[in-house]
């Protein structure tokens, strides 16, 4: 498929182009000067605002944003780690709420992330490095202990592929966090759960310390959606987390301590051997 371009954001633009993963949309943002959404395959996949990079309009990525607000001093630099990079959204708002970070980006679709520099760029001033490689061979070339943030959203074909599921890559989020370091993932799953439930169990077996985000509707079973599981050997901030997922647009819960082990049902952790890819999502979550 060859590139089509329409107007420039702030008007009906659309960019389109076939990457490895299947066929990239830039659409332009109406409501934002310079807003745009990504779609492969016609599944969204980020919202970048140039103009404002702080700004996250996609319920997932402001959940993301409340961990990256609350992991450090407000305003303190992070050395941050994102496997998946879409269109660098939560890279963006990290070195916009944090500058001086310094951070890694792990998307192993080359295409897109050609498309996304061309068409989006990234400020020459932020300290971003893209790798173009699979992110755990990206994970295992970060330095031990180097990481405050690890943040994992990785999907190929609406799905989170089995290898960045087991405790053997928890194992290698652990070596690349610095002590206290905090990692992020975005998980996906429906009715009855058994993904989440095993995705939970894996990250208590590596870490101390987990939070779950999500609508309470995805946390009782009743349709497909996000989850953004949050874990560190550190005490996390649960008070102001939930605060925070509580008075978004669309409001989310915290799960941590007792309810959350409960609530994994007796799962077992994921090995390297056990793993599977998460569930692919049903047509009408993107209708």
């Amino acid at each position: 498929m060859g590139r089509a371009r329409g107007k420039q954001a702030g008007g009906d633009g659309v960019v389109e182009e076939r990457v490895d993963g299947g066929v990239a949309r830039l659409v332009a943002d109406r409501d934002r000067g310079r807003g745009w959404t990504l779609l492969i395959d016609d599944a969204p996949q980020s919202h970048v605002d140039l103009d404002d990079p702080a700004y996250l309009s996609f319920e997932y990525q402001r959940r993301f944003g409340h961990v990256v607000d609350l992991v450090a001093p407000p305003g303190k630099p992070l050395q941050a780690v994102h496997l998946g990079g879409g269109a660098f959204t939560l890279a963006r708002y990290v070195a916009a709420t944090r500058p001086r970070s310094t951070q890694q980006v792990v998307e192993r679709d080359a295409a897109l992330v050609s498309l996304v520099r061309r068409e989006l760029p990234l400020d020459p001033k932020a300290r971003i490095r893209v790798r173009s490689v699979d992110a755990r061979e990206g994970l295992a070339k970060v330095p031990d202990g180097w990481a405050g943030l690890v943040v994992a959203d990785v999907f190929s074909g609406a799905r989170t592929p089995a290898h960045l599921t087991s405790a053997e890559f928890l194992d290698d989020v652990r070596r690349a966090l610095a002590p206290g370091g905090v990692y992020a993932a975005n998980l996906a799953d429906g009715p009855p759960l058994t993904h989440l439930r095993g995705q939970i169990a894996t990250a208590a077996a590596r870490f101390a310390e987990l939070a779950l985000i999500a609508d309470p509707a995805v946390l009782r079973g009743k349709r497909f959606g996000n989850a953004v599981l949050v874990a560190s050997d550190a005490p996390l901030p649960i008070a102001e987390l939930t605060r925070r997922a509580a008075s978004d647009p669309h409001p989310g819960r915290v799960q941590h301590g007792r309810e959350l082990v409960d609530f994994t049902g007796g799962a077992a952790p994921v090995t390297d051997t056990t793993a599977v890819a998460s569930p692919a999502p049903p047509a009408s979550v993107f209708q």
